[in-house]
């Protein structure tokens, strides 16, 4: 299993906080997000912004990273602030 969480707005407009996902048929970020959007069309809006920040097991990353059965994804909304 994958252990999926979304924060900030992120987390209130998808309606949740946190899900657990098979790991099979992924293997990457990319891939995770496809599935997402793929069992949940209205989410589509949301994962699709390049700006969505993402990190596995408490390291930010890239679309094309590998993950993997036991990994944490974190998805978080583009930070501001100054």
């Amino acid at each position: 299993m994958i252990r999926v969480l979304f924060f900030a707005q992120l987390r209130e407009q998808l309606g949740t906080a946190e899900l657990q996902i098979a790991a099979e048929n992924i293997s990457s970020v990319a891939a995770l997000k496809e599935s997402l959007v793929t069992t949940n069309f209205e989410w589509a809006q949301f994962l699709s912004n390049n700006k969505l920040l993402v990190a596995v097991n408490h390291e930010y990353v890239k679309g094309d990273v590998v993950i993997k059965s036991g990994d944490e994804v974190a998805f978080f909304p583009p930070v501001t602030g100054g």
